[in-house]
């Protein structure tokens, strides 16, 4: 039995990765920045604690950190954001004789979760991704007679569609490039994948140089409703995915789990890689159902056990985010073909839910509470996200 600190702990993904260690015998330590949240109620944690935010406070943070390992000890931690994993990365070198994790050196996890650097890697291995440009290269920008509109500036760090700017032509671009003088640098411009393609992730845990666990999903619904996180997803096979995935991971020298988005271009069929997570994503729990516990599975390799690729994987399993799904169905409208569709499988053996738990009802209702403000504080902030979006 192992201690198991959960960094980012407010998060849904959190108590499925509590309720998965809780059920090997093992004590989740949920480190949450609020009470309001799915994780600070769950049932499944050992003990549920408020730290200083991550992002906001990483100083702080450290400090209560460092602290409660010397003081009550942890054997093993795990982030759930991508904030706390850049913090382990960050504080690996100080942190190693304190605690096991299993993340790359702060140089190569930057590669993979710095959506430029990323992009530009796979520019240089021929890896299907949109086109890219470093918004501080607008001359590159001017001179580029492929580059097609409309294209998006995007933040080169950070989670969702946060920060998001649509841009429709070339004078668009210069009318805008002025709000973005003093942090050029931070952001990047990319092509807008047409309307129609699927809409994939795929998850994979890399030790030793080697794949040791992945599985897939195909989103079927999002919120917001134009392309946003998934509300509803099955869990698929694709092994060429998998396999793009992995050499992306490879060029990297990857060490840990990631989780990659993609996107299919309808009009080529070609399926392009988006941006990569350096942690577990919000639906992971997708992966669980299908039969590869990764909380199980990154427990043990941050421990340094030796894994082997030996788990029976079971696609078809479909994961509803109900409180998001619910939001799908206002936003699409309340028509009978929409309700329709929102039954569809809602009753089916093969049908779970990422949120909603009858025998965990507090998590259930703080989450759906603390998911409220969250939206209601995104919606108050520019550039959260436009309607118009296209993927």
């Amino acid at each position: 039995m192992y201690k198991v600190g959960i960094l980012d702990g407010q998060s849904v993904q959190a108590v499925a990765f509590a309720k998965s260690l809780k059920s090997r015998g093992h004590k989740a330590v949920l480190f949450c920045e609020k009470k309001i949240s799915f994780g600070y109620y769950t049932k499944h944690s050992y003990k549920s604690i408020i730290a200083p935010p991550i992002k906001s406070n990483s100083y702080e943070f450290k400090e209560f950190f460092f602290e409660y390992i010397n003081k009550f000890g942890l054997d093993v931690a795990i982030p759930m954001n991508d904030q706390s994993a850049m913090f382990l990365s960050y504080n690996k070198d100080v942190l190693k004789d304190k605690i096991n994790f299993i993340l790359p050196n702060y140089k190569t996890f930057i590669k993979g979760y710095h959506k430029n650097k990323l992009m530009a890697l796979c520019k240089d291995h021929n890896f299907p991704h949109p086109q890219t440009i470093d918004l501080s290269k607008t001359q590159e920008l001017e001179t580029n007679k492929t580059f097609k509109f409309p294209a998006v500036i995007k933040p080169n760090q950070g989670t969702g569609s946060r920060g998001f700017r649509f841009i429709q032509s070339m004078a668009h671009l210069k009318k805008t490039l002025g709000e973005y003088s003093q942090t050029m640098n931070e952001y990047h411009i990319q092509t807008i994948v047409p309307k129609g393609g699927k809409q994939y992730k795929v998850q994979l845990l890399r030790v030793d140089r080697k794949i040791v666990a992945h599985s897939a999903i195909e989103k079927l619904r999002y919120y917001p409703v134009a392309g946003g996180s998934s509300c509803y997803n099955v869990s698929i096979v694709e092994n060429n995915l998998v396999s793009l995935c992995s050499k992306v991971l490879e060029k990297l020298d990857w060490k840990g789990f990631a989780d990659f988005d993609l996107i299919e271009d309808p009009v080529s069929k070609e399926v392009l890689i988006l941006e990569m997570n350096p942690r577990p994503p919000a639906c992971i729990k997708s992966s669980i159902i299908s039969g590869v516990d990764f909380p199980e599975l990154i427990l043990k390799a941050s421990l340094g056990e030796k894994l082997s690729f030996d788990h029976n994987y079971n696609q078809g399993q479909y994961l509803r985010y109900l409180s998001f799904d619910i939001l799908w169905l206002y936003s699409s409208g309340l028509s009978i073909s929409n309700i329709k569709i929102f039954l569809n499988n809602l009753l089916s053996r093969n049908h779970y839910f990422q949120d909603f738990n009858i025998f965990d009802i507090k998590s259930f209702i703080f989450g759906i509470i603390g998911g409220i403000k969250d939206l209601i504080r995104d919606k108050n902030k520019k550039n959260i996200f436009e309607k118009n979006t296209n993927f």
